[in-house]
């Protein structure tokens, strides 16, 4: 399914270009925004390629993986980066992860991107469950996760090795039926 293009009051989901290697450098090379991620802030470069692969992975058969530009409806502006990926070991599943710059932190745009995020899974690919992992200290992504219908599943132990230790990841997810309803 090309090209991805989804609107909220908001915001904007598109594909991404390369032209938006600096905006997603902005949050991908951030130490600020990727404290509670899965990795150390990358290097231009790092996100260079990351964005040249999420592009070329449009033209997959089948495409797997949907990585995608969050912007400002006013000003276009690239704000946020999200990511849906189809999970191998599960008939109908993908999991799901989100960032955004943290000059916009606070405003409502988290729940508003993994909306539009959920709506692609759901509505466009007919998925039926969507979970995503988060740092156990990241409140803020637990509070969004939870506003969009997200429950609580439970704790991967040691799942990330980040800065040479061992951290837990709190899994999120919900599904297709509770997604319909408005929330589990």
């Amino acid at each position: 399914m090309y090209p991805i293009s989804r609107s909220s009051a908001r915001l904007n989901l598109r594909e991404l270009e390369i032209e938006d290697v600096d905006a997603v450098f902005a949050i991908y090379g951030s130490p600020e925004a990727t404290e509670h991620l899965s990795f150390e802030a990358r290097t231009r470069e790092q996100v260079r390629q990351i964005v040249a692969r999420s592009i070329a992975a449009v033209s997959e058969t089948p495409r797997t993986e949907y990585a995608l530009a969050v912007t400002e409806r006013d000003s276009d502006e690239l704000i946020g980066f999200g990511r849906l990926a189809l999970d191998p070991h599960q008939q109908r599943g993908a999991t799901i992860g989100f960032a955004l710059r943290p000059n916009v932190w606070g405003a409502g745009y988290g729940a508003e991107a993994v909306r539009l995020l959920l709506g692609v899974g759901f509505e466009d690919l007919g998925l039926h469950r969507i979970w995503g992992a988060r740092s156990p200290l990241n409140e803020a992504s637990a509070r969004t996760m939870t506003a969009v219908g997200m429950v609580e599943e439970g704790t991967i132990r040691e799942h990330v090795l980040k800065a040479g230790k061992w951290r837990d990841s709190v899994v999120h997810a919900i599904l297709d039926r509770e997604w319909r309803a408005g929330g589990p």
